[in-house]
């Protein structure tokens, strides 16, 4: 099979495929308890470049190449990197492209992922910019929808709160688009998604203000944090803060074998006791971004895939 990921750029899901994801797929569960992965990105350096904070993305990257032998570099804040002293975005790319085998972004402004690509001759992977994508936490959504669904057509799937400024909400749409699937948003009337940021997106669409509506018929209820650090004006966001909570009250309304999803972090949006319930998966979702980032990996830096 051709490796049609090798020594490519992710900084867009729409950049990639149906057959790419699937792809992805595969090479997750074939390399889950292969003892050759640690050979596979040996003498190979991940740098890493956060300038926002991050738990699960980097962690998850760090541990990732580590499990296929390689080793990671970078810095988890732009306070610690000559862009304090006046450095360009564009000169550190220049700089680390000489240091590593792939290079893993994280910016706050919009565009910046686009930039590093255009920029470095080694692949670059974002992790998050600005508004715009998390292309590969939506790699990890539909993977757990799979794994833990079965199939990913012909599913409804829900998703809550701020589908405005979530990067997550956008690259999650956007793969959902490749499969046959009805999406339901859940949202206070300002944090309806952006209309012009799906353009040419061709999937079934249902606007909610109440999660009560649509609660019933969801097989996946993906939930998402109000983003306080991304709202131009505060009292706007005074405004919807706490507008959902999925708590107990909320599930027992759920179909029984749906499946409560969250990209992480919360604050208050899924209440402690649904922690407990069978149908919370955004833990065990959290546990497959080491996975699925490390066969990402290892497509991306290796051109044969007879070695996987």
């Amino acid at each position: 099979m051709e490796n049609r990921l090798y020594d490519r750029d992710i900084v867009s899901i729409k950049d990639l495929s149906k057959s790419d994801l699937e792809l992805i797929f595969d090479t997750t569960d074939r390399l889950k308890g292969m003892k050759e992965r640690v050979e596979l990105c040996k003498g190979r350096i991940l740098c890493y470049l956060f300038f926002e904070p991050s738990t699960r993305t980097r962690l998850s990257f760090e541990s990732a190449m580590l499990s296929l032998g390689g080793s990671s570099i970078g810095f988890a804040t732009s306070k610690v990197s000559s862009m304090e002293k006046g450095e360009s975005l564009v000169d550190t790319i220049r700089v680390v492209d000489n240091y590593a085998d792939v290079i893993v972004i994280r910016h706050r402004l919009d565009g910046a992922a686009r930039l590093a690509a255009d920029v470095a001759s080694r692949p670059v992977i974002n992790a998050g910019s600005g508004s715009e994508e998390h292309p590969t936490q939506a790699i990890i959504d539909v993977y757990t929808i799979k794994k833990e669904k079965g199939r990913v057509d012909g599913l409804s799937v829900g998703i809550v709160g701020d589908l405005k400024y979530s990067r997550t909400v956008y690259s999650l749409i956007y793969a959902l688009s490749l499969y046959d699937i009805d999406i339901h948003l859940i949202s206070p009337q300002l944090l309806r998604v952006r209309k012009e940021s799906l353009y040419g997106i061709d999937v079934d669409m249902h606007e909610y203000d109440s999660i009560d509506d649509v609660i019933s018929i969801l097989d996946v209820i993906y939930v998402t944090r109000i983003q306080r650090e991304r709202f131009p004006d505060r009292q706007e966001y005074e405004k919807v803060k706490q507008s959902y909570v999925v708590d107990s009250r909320v599930l027992k309304h759920a179909k029984e074998d749906a499946i409560v999803l969250h990209p992480l972090p919360r604050v208050d949006e899924i209440a402690d006791d649904v922690d407990s319930d069978r149908r919370a998966m955004y833990f065990k979702q959290a546990s497959y971004g080491k996975d699925v980032r490390a066969a990402l990996l290892a497509l991306i830096l290796n051109e044969k895939l007879d070695v996987l």
